[in-house]
């Protein structure tokens, strides 16, 4: 089978062009992000069972032995290797049974077994325990035909964690995986990253929230609730949702207001050259920062990030595909940096295509991809929609992820090498 590497940059081709002028490579934009956010200094101490999604603050080492004692690793009998010389078979006699949660037995004489049940304590001087499958018991009285190994099915206390031991690393985003681990090392509390504070700022006379009846021309708002799920998935907490109409003023006076109460503004729509897009000059009138304004990037190409006071905004384009896209590609840059994540992030590898992908040259493309197997040489295959119309949706739900077609590339063909990089929240 072909091993593909994961791939720890983009592979967006912008380098081998003269970029259109005030456009950012892809490349440049994400380390712009990293290095314009600073991590939230404050921090959370929560309960274990309120931890899941948290990012880990301090990393967490283990303070006792895990397991604390030696135990049987199944249900069986414990047996001393040295009652085992001479041929087989050889019998013993059974003088007690021990469960889990039961005092340890203090010991076992040359010629006798204890009966274990999984998690039971060990008795002081056996060495292996033999699965009650082998054995034939009659009365009180075990016969093996099998010599039985020395340590055989035994958990040795703190083989699994021992005190000091560093069992997860600070930026951990914490999952069923690491609160068990958690749980194992006996914490009923975890220190963990504030969330990052975010609100969502959409844009448009034409939007109205879903459910509602529409007027000639209007539109549901899809962004919010995408961005709300986006954001909560990502790690953060959603303060305020505002919907604003294409009003100069009534943008300034908004995202003025917002920037002294979250880390994080998300503004969708207005920031393109249109006579209606006031977001830009909003932030420029509130005297924010621009890091940089319009990506080489198709779809999202006026994607622009920046800061209003002490609140870090990144723009995102109207269209809902595009902003997802967008979000995916940028919007998880910015939290990580924001709750020191650093581990566990969505990584891109190779695939190959199933079918010819057309391509204009001048921007990198990130076109919605479905995993669709593996091809005789065990490459794992993506496949995308033929047309790659960004207003389409519906086309979100049966995506995997994207697919990165480089600025400087014409056409894929079949089986061509490509950049995929799943979704995962």
């Amino acid at each position: 089978m072909t091993v593909m590497q994961p791939l720890e940059t983009a592979g967006c081709g912008c380098d081998a062009l003269d970029l259109p002028q005030g456009l950012t490579s892809i490349a440049e934009a994400l380390d712009l992000i990293s290095d314009w956010v600073a991590p939230l200094p404050d921090m959370d101490c929560v309960a274990l069972d309120q931890a899941q999604g948290r990012i880990l603050a301090q990393a967490v080492t283990a303070q006792t032995l895990t397991p604390p004692f030696d135990n049987s690793a199944m249900d069986g009998y414990a047996v001393r290797s040295t009652d085992f010389s001479g041929p087989a078979p050889w019998r013993l006699k059974v003088t007690t049974c021990v469960r889990a949660g039961s005092p340890m037995v203090t010991s076992v004489i040359p010629g006798e077994a204890v009966q274990l049940f999984t998690g039971a304590p060990l008795p002081l001087g056996v060495d292996a325990v033999v699965m009650q499958e082998h054995v034939t018991r009659i009365g009180d009285h075990i016969t093996l035909t099998n010599r039985p190994k020395p340590k055989a099915n035994i958990r040795y206390a703190g083989e699994d964690m021992a005190p000091g031991q560093q069992i997860i690393t600070s930026g951990q985003r914490l999952g069923a995986a690491e609160i068990a681990v958690l749980a194992a090392a006996g914490c009923s509390t975890v220190v963990v990253q504030r969330r990052p504070r975010v609100a969502i700022l959409t844009t448009g006379d034409e939007v109205r929230a879903p459910g509602t009846d529409l007027d000639v021309s209007a539109i549901w708002d899809v962004n919010a609730p995408m961005l709300t799920a986006a954001i909560r998935s990502s790690g953060g907490e959603v303060m305020q949702v505002v919907q604003a109409g294409d009003s100069l003023f009534a943008l300034r006076d908004t995202l003025a207001t917002l920037a002294h109460q979250v880390d994080m503004i998300v503004t969708t729509g207005g920031i393109s050259v249109g006579a209606a897009d006031f977001v830009k000059p909003a932030i420029e009138q509130l005297s924010g920062k621009m890091a940089f304004s319009g990506v080489a990037v198709k779809p999202g190409k006026p994607v622009s990030f920046g800061k209003i006071g002490s609140a870090y905004w990144l723009g995102l384009p109207g269209n809902p595909v595009s902003a997802f896209v967008t979000w995916t590609l940028f919007g998880s840059r910015l939290m990580n940096g924001l709750s020191k994540r650093t581990t566990g992030q969505s990584k891109r590898r190779h695939v190959v295509t199933a079918a010819p992908l057309n391509h204009r040259t001048g921007r990198c493309e990130l076109r919605l991809a479905t995993l669709s197997g593996f091809d005789g040489l065990g490459r794992e295959v993506v496949s995308c929609p033929a047309d790659t119309q960004s207003a389409r949706v519906s086309r979100l739900t049966g995506a995997d992820g994207l697919v990165f077609i480089p600025a400087d590339t014409d056409t894929i063909p079949e089986g061509g090498l490509v950049e995929f990089m799943p979704f995962k929240y």
